[in-house]
């Protein structure tokens, strides 16, 4: 069986592979599916992965996975918003919103979508932490202020990050329900 990973990130597929490594080929698939606009990533991903496996028209089931970063003294903001609010105000302006806070825990959470036709299921990956000022030149997003440990996801090695990563706990789940399947 093939698995159809709909997403622009090849480093996201890179780390399914090695999740699934039981799976004949996890494929990389662009398919530009309508992101809902819904305060939940799961909502949001299981309509793109039906939307996606219906477009593409293939027999093989498709991922679809939506992140967010929740800051617990904002509210969850900017969540199933972050990437929006990355592109427009920024990770240091984040940052400096969530400076005075005396509690700045927050969390990375992915959901990942699967469908194959017959049926949908999600699978929820998060890893919390604190939010710092800046800091490392690695990763991309969030990184720089989000702090694991004593370090920032920026601090961190490819490989380290995903030892650790909020997508790479969904993609465990997920792969231990499809050893069950």
């Amino acid at each position: 069986m093939a698995i159809q990973f709909v997403t622009g990130n090849e480093g996201k597929v890179r780390e399914a592979r090695t999740y699934l490594e039981g799976i004949d080929a996890v494929e990389q698939v662009s398919y530009a599916y309508t992101e809902v606009q819904s305060d939940d990533l799961g909502e949001i991903a299981a309509r793109g992965a039906e939307e996606a496996f219906d477009g593409l028209g293939s027999e093989n089931p498709v991922l679809v996975d939506d992140s967010g970063l929740f800051v617990d003294a904002l509210g969850g903001f900017p969540g199933p918003y972050s990437a929006y609010v990355e592109d427009t105000v920024g990770v240091e302006r984040l940052w400096r919103l969530a400076e005075g806070e005396e509690n700045r825990r927050a969390h990375f959470r992915t959901v990942l979508a699967y469908c194959d036709g017959e049926r949908t299921e999600t699978f929820v990956g998060s890893v919390g932490g604190t939010l710092v000022a800046p800091r490392g030149e690695g990763g991309f997003g969030y990184d720089p202020i989000f702090e694991y440990n004593g370090r920032t996801l920026a601090e961190m090695d490819t490989d380290e990050k995903n030892a650790i990563s909020h997508r790479g706990r969904a993609l465990a789940a997920f792969a231990e329900w499809l050893a069950d399947v």
